[in-house]
């Protein structure tokens, strides 16, 4: 049953010549047909595959799984295991009363062309997902399928590694669920159809985590367990510095698209976010630098939102952003509403972005006494009632707007506002009475 060393293992049918060093044991070359890894009984069936899988991650050499459907439980992967099967074909299917695939404080674990379906079976209440790692130093998960979990579908926990090109639907929770990693990079995959998340980065406390989210579609991340955006959100960031969201697809997500929860020096960049529910991209609670550019955002109740400088949340750049197609429809009722295309308070400056139909604001600046620091220059707004809200209330800090192009505006370019009153006519041609705004070379048309 073990090939020459560098070999995959294989475990031939009673009927079948064992294979040979002079054989080929990999994909493509062998007759699948003849092969099956494990027998047809019950415990034994648990019994036997893990004997395999501990041997070949002690012999240093990948495990591989013909064609066929797998019915198994329990799984504990050593150090240095390496499955792999055909693509598509190869089809591990969760029996309950457990977990599927677990390993803990090892140094690799490489997965790869395997169907890992969880059969929509409960999970024990130790295992938060069906594929649960915890304190792995290098996971490769790779050209996978993941389905049918009732909780998170992949759970990592102090792990490194990478997740690609592979598909995960219709888990209970989320598809991807990151804790506390160190190096992780997720890119390439298709995340869809899940009950509250699609791709999780969180940290316990918050710290540097560095992980790279890029290249995957998101879509159809519903929010089963309610709230007001812990769930229901594409790609959430919580608590985790220093992450990168790039050239991601993200579509009908119940909440947001790409939400920053307390993360701070986060890059937002590139992504398509489409058919939101609430606001495409959110940058809130203590963060402390993030730069949000070159991103479209068609269909959201809000575009994009850098907020709560009253929990020290600040410092940002917001560059050359499309956004269109807003609603005034939440999925809760806000303090301030819905129907704004880009809001920002504190340290941020707002440059290069074009907005249209936002039924609210175009652009909104400052609520009540949080406003910063804040430019606005050189952005297109065009149909909206009010091009640009800046708050006027007592407190309120500095803001530059110039050089903007205001057109089809409802009631007027440039308006100052005390929390959501308007109290102030057309600021836009410079005559403004507070010597806290600069409003200059704007054009209305």
């Amino acid at each position: 049953m073990m090939a020459a060393s560098g070999a995959t293992i294989l475990v031939p049918r009673a009927s079948a010549a064992p294979l040979s060093a002079e054989q080929p044991g990999m994909r493509g070359s062998i007759d699948a047909a003849q092969y099956r890894a494990i027998p047809e009984s019950g415990d034994k069936k648990n019994r036997n595959l893990q004997q395999m899988i501990e041997k070949a991650a002690r012999e240093n050499v990948p495990l591989f799984l013909p064609s066929g459907t797998y019915r198994i439980s329990n799984l504990t992967l050593p150090d240095n295991t390496r499955i792999s099967g055909v693509p598509g074909a190869t089809r591990i299917v969760y029996t309950g009363e457990g977990h599927l695939f677990a390993a803990d404080n090892v140094g690799r674990i490489e997965l790869s062309n395997l169907v890992i379906d969880g059969s929509n079976r409960s999970l024990a209440d130790y295992a938060g997902a069906l594929v649960q790692f915890t304190g792995v130093g290098e996971v490769l998960i790779d050209n996978c399928e993941i389905v049918g979990s009732r909780k998170h579908a992949l759970q990592l926990e102090g792990c490194g590694g990478r997740i690609e090109r592979s598909k995960i639907s219709g888990a209970g929770q989320s598809g991807i669920y990151a804790v506390e990693s160190a190096g992780l990079s997720i890119s390439g995959n298709t995340v869809s159809d899940c009950g509250n998340g699609g791709i999780l980065v969180h940290r316990w406390k918050k710290a540097e985590d560095g992980t790279i989210v890029s290249g995957n579609r998101v879509f159809n991340i519903r929010a089963n367990d309610g709230g007001t955006g812990e769930n229901g959100n594409g790609i959430n960031i919580f608590r985790a510095d220093g992450v990168t969201v790039t050239d991601n697809q993200i579509s009908d997500c119940a909440f947001t698209a790409v939400r920053a929860n307390s993360g701070s020096n986060i890059l937002i960049s590139n992504n398509q976010c489409r058919r939101s529910g609430e606001t495409a991209i959110y940058v809130e609670f203590e963060f402390v630098g993030a730069v949000v550019s070159g991103n479209v955002i068609d269909g959201a109740a809000n575009g994009i939102s850098i907020a709560n400088f009253d929990q020290g949340g600040r410092l940002a750049s917001v560059t050359g952003n499309v956004i269109r197609n807003l609603t005034l429809k939440g999925p809760y009722k806000h303090e301030v509403g819905f129907g704004i295309g880009i809001a920002a308070e504190a340290d941020t400056l707002v440059s290069g972005n074009v907005i249209e139909d936002a039924p609210r604001w175009g652009l909104q600046i400052g609520w009540g006494p949080y406003l910063r620091n804040v430019v606005v220059n050189g952005n297109v707004v065009r149909k909206s009632p009010v091009g640009c809200a800046v708050s006027v209330a007592e407190g309120a800090g500095s803001a530059v707007i110039t050089d903007n192009i205001f057109q089809e505006m409802g009631k007027g370019a440039v308006m100052g506002f005390e929390w959501e009153k308007q109290v102030s006519d057309e600021l836009a041609d410079g005559s403004s009475r507070y010597k806290q705004l600069t409003v200059e070379r704007n054009r209305i048309s």
